[in-house]
């Protein structure tokens, strides 16, 4: 299938708003002891929650969150080694386990800002790119990942790691951890969320192009 592609915009965030909700964060609140937390309105709840936060130690406030969010896909013995090695490492982007790393961003931007920088800083890539051609009914992260390889350099991160899996050689079960969301904004238009470890504008050899998406056949 071949389609022609444009790379519309590509931006750089350092937290995205919708992860957290407010029940989270009182929730978060009632797990570092906040007192009478269900009396504050939810509008006052982050700015709490980042006190609350500072207060302890980052290492103990890393463990709580991550505890909190991945209680139920790690173990404590994994909780408290990530606590300790995201003080000095960007775990979201180097954890072994890449199907952590959206909630490891999330996590870790939300410790970024209560600490005032004392965790590393991570970054996300917004992409918008728009399809010269009909969209499939059913939008996969696969097919978004192998129409933006038709414009990235050969020497970029995504190139180098997944040749044969871009390349239908391979079947290409990462692609969902690559992109960690994406959404139609019209019939030809879509927004990926990605890290900024994975895809940046530098990563791009051109914005406008056209390429031969070939997909995955499981042998016999």
């Amino acid at each position: 299938m071949k389609q022609r592609i444009t790379i519309n915009e590509t931006r750089t965030v350092n937290e995205l708003n919708f992860y957290w909700y407010d029940e989270d964060y009182l929730l978060l609140l009632e797990a570092f002891d906040f007192p009478n937390a269900e009396e504050l309105q939810p509008s006052e709840r982050l700015a709490y929650l980042h006190m609350a936060m500072a207060d302890r130690y980052p290492a103990e406030a890393a463990k709580i969150v991550l505890t909190f969010r991945l209680g139920d896909r790690l173990n404590e013995g994994q909780i408290q080694n990530l606590s300790h090695q995201m003080l000095e490492d960007k775990v979201a982007e180097e954890y072994r386990d890449p199907a952590l790393h959206f909630d490891l961003f999330n996590i870790n931007q939300l410790l970024y800002t209560a600490f005032n920088g004392t965790f590393p800083n991570t970054e996300a890539s917004i992409i918008t790119l728009s399809f010269g051609n009909v969209l499939p009914l059913e939008l996969t992260s696969e097919f978004l990942m192998k129409s933006i390889a038709g414009g990235l350099k050969e020497n970029s991160l995504i190139m180098r790691l997944f040749e044969d899996q871009l390349n239908g050689n391979a079947p290409f079960g990462d692609a969902h951890n690559v992109i960690w969301q994406f959404k139609k904004i019209d019939e030809a238009k879509v927004e990926i969320i990605t890290s900024r470890y994975w895809l940046e504008e530098s990563d791009f050899a051109q914005l406008e192009y056209e390429t031969e998406i070939i997909e995955h056949v499981e042998e016999g």
